[in-house]
């Protein structure tokens, strides 16, 4: 059996992204409700019931118990096997890009993704409860990792942020409405601590495209056509940070 650092890797990141994405399943409901998020334990949203260690094994608990309680035989929330097989991936993907410490710090920005793109996308919120961490991150990697490259992304987060908070500003006085959501300038700010200022045309191109892709579906199920462009962002950002700007 091949016990080599790069394979453990592998390993230990895409068995703790189920755990991971246990925790994100839980924060998705208690943050934009306002409930506190590490003190109380987990109940079944129909019984009530507190769950034990049985009913919190990431995957293996929602399969064996058929997606449902144990008790009442309530649904459990879809959220969460999509979020732990998600984080799985996530960790995974993120052990084969990169090695060692970057190959955690990758995952760990992968993970924070995910809990910003899945609350943008349920809510169209992105407190600064996640953008802050999110920037601070991606500063403080590439000072550990890429100091060479730390003037480009602090570069990057004040570019981001002004563009959008700038665009935002003119479509508010141009159309009298709010055109972007409050968070959404914070956020490409921070996205652009860890891409660099060098990324985020590419970042942009990237969510404007899977925009368009969204909202051309959403025309023809006849659906609200509007965006979370945090969620879309965030998907971009990933891509750049593991694949490099788009090259001309």
């Amino acid at each position: 059996m091949d016990l080599s650092p790069e394979p453990m890797e592998r390993l230990a990141l895409t068995l703790l992204g189920p755990i991971i994405g246990s925790c994100l399943g839980l924060v998705t409901l208690r943050l934009p409700a306002g409930a506190p998020i590490g003190i109380a334990r987990s109940a079944c949203g129909g019984c009530g019931r507190k769950l034990g260690p049985l009913d919190l094994v990431p995957l293996l608990s929602w399969a064996t118990l058929g997606g449902r309680c144990r008790t009442c035989r309530a649904p459990i929330p879809l959220r969460y096997p999509f979020l732990e097989a998600s984080c799985a991936l996530i960790g995974l993907w993120a052990a084969l890009a990169f090695d060692g410490p970057l190959a955690a710090a990758t995952a760990a920005f992968g993970w924070w993704l995910l809990l910003a793109a899945f609350i943008d996308g349920e809510h169209f919120w992105l407190p600064a409860r996640l953008t802050v961490p999110l920037l601070i991150g991606g500063l403080a990697v590439a000072a550990a990792f890429q100091p060479a490259a730390l003037s480009g992304r602090l570069i990057g987060a004040a570019v981001g942020w002004l563009s959008l908070a700038l665009l935002a500003l003119a479509y508010r006085r141009l159309r009298g409405r709010d055109g972007l959501g409050g968070g959404d300038p914070l956020m490409l700010g921070a996205l652009g601590a860890w891409v660099g200022w060098q990324g985020i045309p590419s970042l942009v191109l990237v969510a404007a495209l899977l925009g368009l892709g969204v909202a051309l579906a959403q025309r023809r199920l006849k659906a609200d056509a509007r965006l979370p462009f945090g969620t879309l962002m965030a998907a971009g950002a990933w891509l750049i940070w593991l694949y490099g700007p788009i090259s001309h």
